[in-house]
């Protein structure tokens, strides 16, 4: 900003003084708006010397279900906004009528994130310097969680399972996702998200055949407040993933408009 000599002490100290709120501020929001950063003490997984240093990931993945308490309160689901929460009503009723009778997934179409981290089947995660990658059975799909420092892309090809970037934060690998295609539910409901979906994964092994994942969803067009979740995944060291072909012998179909149908000829 220019200012005139002219201008008195007290109105430049004032205006200085409001000139670094007004960035503190912005730094803020800036700050709020960002991937978490990397912590400089942690090994990052650049190098193969550095993933030697990380903990111990190998064996096979399966999400665990149940194990809560019986007659407990179910967990809060999504809080959604005004404008979402009639988007879902009018999936209701939809299903209700009986409009909507399966989902897309009757195509073979992948859940994608979140809920292809929450599949019955099992995955596999593989450290290479500079990136972690999650191979999941289920419909065949992998996800790349970059960990080379580099940074989302300005303008991200919508993708199912979005881009990724992570970092560790010692034994947990913090992973930042953005750019979905907006063909896909939110948190399994029923109502699709909007294109400014946010998830932010926090992964570690809570013991040693235990890995923990807690999601966090922010959607500011869908969701009214951050939505998190935590799922446990128990270690099979001795299992391999099996292939996965969801068009072979697929009998069962989704029509466009919902309905259901069936192919006796397949």
């Amino acid at each position: 900003m220019t200012r005139s000599r002219d201008f008195v002490s007290l109105s430049i100290s004032t205006l200085v003084g409001g000139a670094l709120i007004a960035a503190l501020a912005s730094s803020q929001v800036a700050l709020a708006q960002a991937p978490p950063k990397a912590s400089s003490a942690s090994p990052q997984g650049d190098t193969w010397a550095s993933i030697a240093k990380l903990p111990d990931w190998g064996g096979i993945w399966e999400v665990t279900f149940g194990g809560g308490a019986r007659g407990g309160p179910r967990p809060e689901g999504p809080a959604l906004t005004p404008a979402y929460e009639a988007k879902l009503k009018e999936y209701q009723d939809a299903q209700k009528r009986g409009d909507i009778q399966d989902t897309p997934a009757a195509n073979c179409v992948p859940n994608g994130m979140p809920a292809i981290m929450t599949q019955p089947y099992p995955m596999e995660i593989l450290f290479t310097p500079g990136k972690v990658t999650i191979m999941i059975e289920a419909y065949s799909q992998w996800r790349q969680i970059f960990t080379d420092g580099r940074k989302h892309p300005e303008d991200p090809d919508l993708t199912f399972n979005g881009h990724s970037i992570g970092h560790w934060e010692g034994d947990t690998l913090v992973v930042d996702t953005v750019g979905f295609t907006t063909d896909t539910a939110l948190a399994g409901f029923g109502v699709k998200h909007s294109d400014k979906m946010h998830i932010v994964e926090r992964m570690h092994v809570v013991e040693g055949d235990k890995l923990q994942i807690e999601t966090t969803i922010t959607d500011p067009e869908a969701l009214a407040k951050p939505f998190t979740s935590t799922r446990v995944y128990g270690r099979h060291r001795d299992w391999t993933l099996a292939e996965y072909v969801c068009q072979q012998n697929n009998r069962n179909y989704t029509t466009d408009d919902g309905k259901a149908g069936i192919n006796l000829k397949h």
